[in-house]
């Protein structure tokens, strides 16, 4: 698996120009910009590179806020986990469910510390049509034929002439053609995981050595002798270690952990039973296809009671093409995490059953949050936050086998937007800048945006963007069952008309991902 995404090069389609539609946030009927492409498949290292670049999926579509003309600049936000503190109102809501947990209680009162994010990225939500269409559009059953046949024609040129070596590119499309075989755009793509013993990835089996030693702590160990199994009553752990740092000096007035806060014991006789299972999206995982029902139904009822959308927009279409299509292929490299990269769906099962589903992506430098939707029921346990709490815990944990895997992306940041402004509270943060794409603490941006909702974060008047586009000629293009540098595809088609949107997608993507990634033409 290691050398999958060597392989296996992701397959895009890019849209020309601009696309305007209702903002989900201020309403403007035609304010919001973006431009986008369909994503076939894609390495979650060009996912990584591309929301470095400001990009956001939802479903299979990819896309980038026109940061300088949408009506609500949506700026890329991550927390950085490992220097995390949870805020006061943080404890509160942990406190508050250790309590549900324990004794059955429940807090009075309103929620006001939830975060109610905009249904199904409003942000994208209403060009319905275009992704849509898309669907019929993309007609992945033609492009699997063609490259099969490329890759069969490259074979029998192999066998004749010796004389000329045979492109790489006549080899990857060998594994294209495994992610275009489905046929269907509605249905994931077909997902290569390593067998998974039992219920899958729910990462509740013990911590590594590394994170034993750690329990040595006088209270992990106490929790460890209580639960000899190695989960909690009140909690299924999801294999979060006791702690990241090794034990110091013994201090009474040392400020709790975010571990200490969310596995504190609970009571053997506690009133409920909290499991947190991380299940791969792939209609291919016997525990994903056997919570699906459950899952779809919990979806509804978030949709219909939150967000009030009417039935028919939250159908079992629009749920499976939004949160359980993901263009993203999984891998599990050897020095990656132990659940591997890709995207998966975070459940929390409440006695025996789902009350909220985390949608997330891991991949090689961070999770990122795609979705959350839950029982209203339940809103006063303020999932938003305690879900938002324990996929930082999460991250924490995964940067314990994956060093280099130690941010949490929230999203898009829109200060413009009340009830957005909600993500500036994990701090310490960052906000990646729109023009130069370096990450720039929180504090020294809001001052800015205070006073425009539009800004370059760097303040060095030379930095320029270092991932830029350099050498557009040196783009994979993928045409007529064959895969080509750019600049070999335009003198062969003299498609002087294509060049504005091939430039401008390569300006978005960067040098990077324009090398690597394979843009459909025609």
């Amino acid at each position: 698996m290691a050398s999958w995404a060597a392989f296996s090069p992701s397959i895009v389609e890019y849209f020309e120009g601009e696309d305007s539609y209702r903002c989900g946030y201020c309403k403007n009927e035609s304010g919001s910009r973006s431009n986008g492409m369909w994503a076939h498949s894609m390495t979650v290292q060009d996912y990584q590179d591309l929301i470095d670049r400001g990009w956001r999926r939802s479903g299979k579509y990819v896309y980038k806020p026109v940061m300088n003309q949408t009506c609500c600049p949506q700026y890329t936000i991550r927390c950085r986990p490992l220097q995390f503190q949870p805020s006061k109102s943080h404890k509160k809501v942990l406190k508050k469910m250790l309590k549900f947990l324990a004794k059955g209680e429940i807090s009075k009162g309103n929620c006001e510390d939830e975060p109610m994010e905009p249904s199904m990225d409003e942000s994208v939500a209403g060009d319905f049509a275009l992704i849509n269409k898309l669907d019929i559009q993309c007609d992945h059953k033609t492009l699997s034929d063609d490259l099969k046949e490329t890759f069969e024609s490259g074979e029998k040129k192999k066998g004749k002439s010796p004389k000329k070596e045979e492109p790489k590119e006549l080899i990857q499309s060998q594994h294209i053609e495994e992610k275009l075989g489905s046929g269907e755009p509605s249905h994931p793509v077909k997902v290569h995981m390593a067998p998974k013993p039992g219920k899958g990835a729910d990462l509740s089996k013990p911590p590594c050595r590394k994170a034993k030693e750690i329990r040595k702590e006088r209270k992990r160990l106490k929790l460890m002798q209580q639960n000899p199994a190695g989960e909690l009553e009140g909690f299924q752990a999801q294999g979060e270690p006791p702690s990241l740092f090794p034990p110091k000096a013994n201090k009474s007035n040392q400020p709790k952990s975010l571990e200490d806060l969310i596995f504190e014991s609970l009571p053997e006789n506690a009133s409920h039973k909290l499991e947190v299972r991380l299940v791969p999206v792939s209609f291919e995982d016997p525990e994903f296809k056997s919570s699906f029902s459950q899952s779809f139904s919990l979806y509804v009822k978030y949709q219909m009671a939150i967000h009030q959308d009417p039935p028919d927009e939250c159908g079992k279409t629009e749920f499976t093409r939004f949160l359980c299509s993901s263009p993203l292929e999984a891998e599990n490299p050897p020095h990656g995490p132990d659940c591997g990269y890709g995207s998966f769906h975070q459940q929390y099962w409440l006695d025996g059953r789902i009350i909220a589903v985390g949608v997330i992506d891991i991949l090689p430098y961070c999770v990122s949050s795609v979705y959350l939707y839950y029982d209203p029921d339940y809103s006063f346990l303020s999932l938003g936050v305690y879900s938002a709490l324990r996929e930082i815990g999460f991250t924490r944990q995964l940067h314990q086998k994956t060093s280099q895997l130690s941010y949490y992306y929230m999203g898009f940041y829109i200060h413009s937007c009340p009830k957005m402004k909600y993500k500036g509270q994990y701090r310490p943060s960052d906000l990646l800048c729109p023009e130069t794409y370096v990450w720039v603490p929180i504090e020294q941006c809001l001052s800015l945006l205070e006073n425009s909702k539009y800004c370059r974060f760097n303040q060095d008047p030379e930095a320029v963007d270092e991932g830029r586009s350099k050498e557009p000629d040196r783009l994979q293009v993928f045409h007529k069952k064959a895969i080509l540098p750019y600049g070999v595809y335009k003198r062969q088609r003299e498609a002087a008309a294509e060049e504005a949107a091939v430039l401008q997608y390569a300006r978005l993507v960067g040098q990077a991902c324009a090398e690597r990634m394979l843009l459909l033409r025609n």
